[in-house]
């Protein structure tokens, strides 16, 4: 019995007629829906192609026992692109200075203070008694974009014959020491090493002939306090005409990541000198901190513009990292700095005296009038977030870790302006390493 004969209708048609005359209606509907197909098909490939600009995943970490994932299922709702719209990070396009620290239990830090050989004490928290270990799960989100997790193959791979360099205070060999440490552990322990010095600092990758260098240089210009140390801000001395000492260990250099900030936030007049040391020390001038910076990174920027082939050498500058001395800034009346602060501030709107505004707008100024380009690492605002995150009394301090009297007066004694390694300064360098 054909189709037709147990139709709805029960009516019977003629088996002839059925075969020449087919029926219009149903032809048409079968062509209707056959187009209805393709064109959803070619909609849904339009649609994913153009979805394709917003890729969400960011760069996968290799796996190490360090960051062995203890919880994937928790760490795969963390990248789910259906609850994430940000865009993949463009430095053209996206800025990481808005956002927002979100606590990750699943992330992992690629090293830690015990498994690094390279990290001085001075930032080794957890080895100096830290037991709080919260500090190191925060990750950096910023509003409109994803920013890549840090991945050690591809660094060591851009970083191929290359020389990479911090300049500036203790801070930047703070942010040094952790590319160091974000690295290490991929290099065979007979293709790497690390040579000290007073004022340079060589890690050396044998495999990969490239090097991860610090240069001690706090003000950049030259100092009568660059070393020895001079403990007394009110006996430094400025050379704010001249990197001169310096700068002769920058050239050839083909990655150059600047810093300089807190040193010259002693509260005391800059006295500046013009002309060489060996002529004496007198004849200087004293100024406010920030005519003096802005002549010193003048100085700096002219030397910049005048030895820095662009089409060879990339420039980097961190901008400040603030310091959190005054626990009245985030509303603590009866704090004691930063000691014991667990988690960062999450007023979006907060700024502290620790960072100062002004210095900032003078290297803005200085850095956007230069003929070479220099990219701005700006960790300002979210460094500013972290109250928890500094050294606080797990620290030393003249080579020896702080004893008990001295861990029981926080308040003269707590580092907060250093940062505890791994931690914030990790994220520096997940900033510089999108850049490259």
């Amino acid at each position: 019995m054909s189709l037709l004969a147990s139709s709805p209708s029960g009516l019977m048609a003629k088996p002839s007629v059925a075969r020449l005359k087919p029926h219009l209606p149903f032809l048409t509907a079968v062509l209707c829906a056959f187009a209805f197909l393709a064109l959803f098909y070619t909609e849904r490939i339009t649609f994913f192609s153009s979805a394709s600009i917003f890729k969400l995943k960011s760069c996968p970490r290799k796996s190490t026992p360090f960051k062995t994932r203890e919880k994937p299922k928790a760490e795969e709702q963390w990248r789910d692109p259906l609850t994430d719209d940000r865009f993949e990070f463009d430095p053209e396009e996206c800025s990481v200075v808005n956002g927002k620290w979100v606590f990750n239990r699943s992330m992992k830090p690629l090293y830690t203070d015990e498994s690094c050989p390279y990290l001085d004490r001075q930032v080794s928290c957890v080895k100096n008694g830290r037991e709080d270990w919260d500090y190191r799960h925060w990750e950096w989100q910023p509003d409109d974009c994803r920013l890549p997790r840090f991945n050690a193959e591809i660094a060591l791979k851009k970083l191929r014959g290359k020389r990479l360099m911090f300049v500036g205070d203790s801070l930047q060999r703070g942010q040094w020491q952790s590319f160091v440490c974000m690295v290490e552990w991929m290099i065979p322990e007979d293709q790497k090493s690390l040579k000290r010095g007073r004022f340079h600092s060589v890690f050396t990758i044998k495999e990969y002939v490239a090097t991860i260098e610090f240069y001690w240089a706090p003000f950049l210009v030259h100092s009568n306090s660059d070393n020895p140390i001079i403990g007394d801000p009110k006996q430094r001395i400025l050379r704010v005409d001249s990197v001169a000492n310096h700068s002769k260990h920058w050239a050839n250099v083909d990655i150059l990541v600047f810093n300089t900030y807190v040193w010259w936030m002693s509260g005391v007049k800059i006295k500046a000198l013009w002309g060489s040391f060996e002529n004496g020390e007198e004849g200087y001038e004293e100024f406010d901190t920030p005519i003096a910076y802005t002549m010193g990174l003048k100085t700096w920027a002219n030397w910049v513009d005048s030895n820095v082939n662009p089409n060879i050498t990339r420039v980097f500058f961190t901008t400040m990292s603030p310091t959190h001395t005054r626990s009245m800034d985030w509303g603590r009346v009866n704090g004691s700095k930063c000691f014991n602060e667990t988690k960062p501030i999450k007023n979006k709107k907060f700024w502290g005296s620790g960072a100062d505004k002004g210095i900032m707008s003078v290297v803005s100024k200085i850095v956007h009038k230069m003929k070479v380009p220099v990219t701005f690492i700006n960790i300002t605002q979210l460094s500013d977030y972290r109250i928890d995150a500094h050294s606080s009394i797990y620290t030393e301090t003249g080579g020896k870790l702080l004893t008990a009297e001295q861990k029981a007066d926080p308040l003269h004694h707590a580092d907060c302006i250093h940062w505890c390694l791994p931690g914030v300064p990790d994220t520096w360098n997940q900033i510089l390493f999108a850049h490259l």
